[in-house]
């Protein structure tokens, strides 16, 4: 089954994706994840999405893939009046989680909210799998400091 979720987040926003259940049983992946500028063409606009396993306490456009909390980071660009080409870039993990997750944005050339749709395929856990999926979230969070 696909779970989609869509929405408009701030300049500097943060939106939780609430996914976690009691028994931890359900475990989601990101089949498709995209961003689009709300008005598009008429303001220049460089925009930095990413999705995280844990909440941010900072939100920055840097990208490090070697962060093992991130999920998923896409970028949108574009000038006013299509005096460039717009770009987007995607690149998403694979992996399954099955606790929240939470998207950040951050637009570097104005301060323009930005669209999103995410498709996340939702896959049954047996107790194994769920048991390394939370543990996993349970070392994420210590890492981190919360």
């Amino acid at each position: 089954m696909i779970r989609t979720f869509r929405g408009l987040i701030t300049d500097g926003g943060q939106d939780t994706i609430v996914l976690h259940t009691n028994d931890g049983a359900t475990g989601y992946r990101i089949v498709k994840f995209q961003i689009m500028a709300q008005d598009a063409g008429t303001t220049a606009q460089e925009s930095t999405v990413k999705i995280f396993k844990i909440v941010q306490s900072s939100i920055t456009s840097e990208i490090d893939f070697s962060d093992n909390k991130l999920l998923a980071a896409a970028y949108w660009s574009s000038a006013p009046n299509y005096e460039a080409a717009e770009d987007l870039a995607v690149i998403f993990e694979r992996e399954v989680f099955n606790q929240d997750i939470y998207l950040t944005h951050v637009d570097t050339a104005a301060t323009q909210p930005v669209n999103y749709y995410l498709e996340l395929e939702q896959i049954k856990l047996d107790l194994g799998e769920s048991t390394v999926a939370t543990l996993k979230d349970i070392r994420n969070v210590k890492t981190q400091g919360f």
